[in-house]
């Protein structure tokens, strides 16, 4: 019987193996993707935009090229921004870059790392495998072990533990959303970096990342037959392993979340799958979450003037109003 048992059990895993494309995960670096290449893109269409360029601003002190886990002799890396007056712990941000899960790097967010540094709060951008290199669940075990890495180091960085928030754009958003709803899911966790500390965070800043690839809002659901940036993320396209699909949307936690979420949104309407319906399920259980939604704005504003110091302000006000009862 036994015997019997492990050979269904073979046939069953050679079965949910069929149709992993593996040839999608090439192993080289998609460089399409990066903060030039999208205002080429942009400013055909808003000619007024200037990106907010990074620079060295005398209050924050940069550490560059940290490496906070290693995925099988593969350094992650994370750059810190932090501020230099230290008469009291900070709160901290992990920001997450965009870029469809397969294209963008750590450096898309300096500016507002820096500026985030300037206004007192610690911001780390954070390097994670792309899907030319790990298909999913890679990317949010690299993010978790970022989060146990910061509390590992919170003493010598001078961060409040009680204190850390997710931020991510676009595919970045939607992993930090998955990252923020599912601390503490042993399945979800991995096994890289620093052991002994948990993975939750106290809050989640989600800038016009999707909340769900199943969700009938979502482009996805919409276009079940085509293969993008999602598919090749995940490794088999929507029509395959559905539950894969499902185990990768924020949405699908939500009756077990109680991390406060910010939403800053552009008015490209198909990037907030789920969103309403999050809120309204966060509602129920008296869990804060806040939407500002920019006007007239392309999917990628928190990267521009003339939206970037409002986006600014709003992160610094939200984590005011849920960290004053933040715990450890």
């Amino acid at each position: 019987m036994k015997k019997h048992i492990l050979t269904l059990c073979g046939l069953l895993c050679s079965v949910l193996a069929m149709g992993q494309h593996t040839e999608w995960r090439t192993g080289v670096r998609d460089t399409g993707y990066n903060n030039l290449s999208d205002y080429r893109n942009n400013v055909k269409h808003y000619p007024d935009i200037r990106l907010v360029p990074p620079q060295k601003l005398p209050n924050v002190q940069e550490k560059i090229g940290l490496i906070y886990a290693d995925a099988g002799k593969r350094p992650l890396h994370l750059d810190a921004f932090l501020p230099q007056e230290k008469k009291k712990k900070t709160a901290a941000i992990l920001i997450v870059h965009g870029g469809g899960w397969r294209s963008g790097d750590r450096r898309q967010h300096i500016p507002l790392a820096q500026h985030l540094a300037a206004k007192g709060i610690a911001a780390f951008t954070v390097e994670y495998r792309l899907s030319s290199e790990a298909f999913y669940p890679a990317a949010l075990h690299d993010l978790k072990a970022a989060v146990r890495w910061l509390k590992a180091n919170a003493k010598k960085l001078n961060v409040d533990t009680a204190k850390i928030a997710l931020l991510g754009f676009s595919a970045g958003g939607q992993l930090a959303s998955l990252a923020g709803v599912t601390g503490g899911i042993p399945k979800l966790e991995g096994s890289i970096g620093q052991a002994g500390y948990s993975s939750r965070v106290n809050a989640v800043i989600d800038i016009d990342g999707t909340l769900s690839f199943i969700h009938p809002e979502s482009w996805e659901a919409q276009n079940t037959g085509t293969v993008g940036p999602s598919a090749w993320w995940i490794g088999y396209p929507r029509t395959e392993r559905l539950d894969l699909w499902a185990e990768a949307s924020p949405y699908e936690y939500a009756a077990q979340n109680r991390t406060p979420f910010l939403f800053l949104n552009s008015s490209v309407e198909r990037m907030h799958a789920g969103r309403d319906d999050f809120r309204k399920k966060m509602d129920s259980l008296e869990v804060y979450t806040e939407l500002v939604s920019f006007k007239d704005s392309p999917h990628s504003f928190c990267l521009y003037d003339p939206w970037f110091d409002p986006m600014l302000n709003h992160i610094i006000t939200f984590l005011g109003k849920v960290f004053t009862t933040s715990k450890s």
